[in-house]
């Protein structure tokens, strides 16, 4: 059954076509990417699906209803959570506290609550800062937590990232090139905890331009091109796929990373 459906999605700034018609489905439970060189449109087929563009036409479908158009805080709340492409923190703040930041959507509370401080708020309190431990421990930041946000490398700033967004609670978490500015030895680290996330029961949807990493985590891969969408199947298909070859790599062969 398809979490996510984008169906016939298309989008023009003036005279340019960013997205052509563009459709297809993300099973629930899976890891689906998007593919494609610089200026085919993926950016702006994430940014439609997240809320922050409406599309000149066509839908997006999550859990069987509606989003498109939506504030991109009604759709986080239905349990939509993205990652940005250039990494957005609360830089002065300590690694623990940007996780604990992530909890919003799924707790209570008010000006109210926090200046009279009752039980119930003070357990809130407590739990939320215990379980923003516990997701920097699931993605390798344990011992980092009370570190200033901004004194972490930057390949650890991408997993700080993901386990904020987690903290949200997110039926589909969408990644914004995770991988751009890592090294290998983080791009690794990266792909075992989306595929952690995954076996949490977290569908996830990625855009990236690291082939190694999409080839060993994506179950499915969708390919844009000029706005247009060449190409989809599973990582043997696209890898060997001559329309992907030529429009993508020149007709050089994917390797698998």
């Amino acid at each position: 059954m398809a979490l996510l459906s984008v169906q016939n999605v298309t989008m023009r700034f003036g005279g340019l076509l960013a997205n052509d018609n563009i459709s297809f489905d993300v099973p629930e439970g899976s890891i689906f990417a998007v593919i494609g060189p610089n200026g085919a449109g993926k950016t702006t087929l994430f940014n439609s699906i997240a809320g922050s563009l409406k599309p000149t036409s066509g839908k997006v479908v999550f859990d069987g209803q509606p989003i498109t158009g939506l504030p991109q805080a009604a759709i986080a709340s239905r349990g939509l959570i993205r990652t940005y492409q250039l990494v957005q923190l609360f830089k002065d703040l300590t690694v623990a506290e940007n996780v604990e930041i992530g909890f919003h959507r799924v707790t209570r509370g008010g000006v109210g609550s926090a200046l009279l401080r009752p039980r119930w708020f003070r357990e809130q309190e407590e739990s939320i800062a215990r379980k923003a431990r516990e997701l920097l421990a699931f993605v390798g930041l344990g011992d980092q937590a009370d570190m200033i946000a901004d004194k972490l490398p930057y390949g650890r700033q991408r997993l700080l990232e993901v386990a904020r967004a987690l903290a949200a609670e997110p039926r589909l978490i969408l990644l914004d090139e995770p991988a751009a500015g890592l090294n290998t030895q983080e791009t690794a680290a990266l792909a075992d905890v989306i595929h952690r996330v995954n076996e949490r029961g977290v569908t996830v949807l990625l855009i990236e331009h690291d082939m190694g990493l999409v080839m060993k985590v994506a179950q499915r891969i969708a390919v844009l091109d000029f706005g247009k969408k060449i190409a989809e199947g599973t990582p043997d298909e696209i890898r060997s796929h001559p329309d992907v070859l030529t429009a993508y790599l020149g007709g050089v062969e994917m390797a698998d990373g």
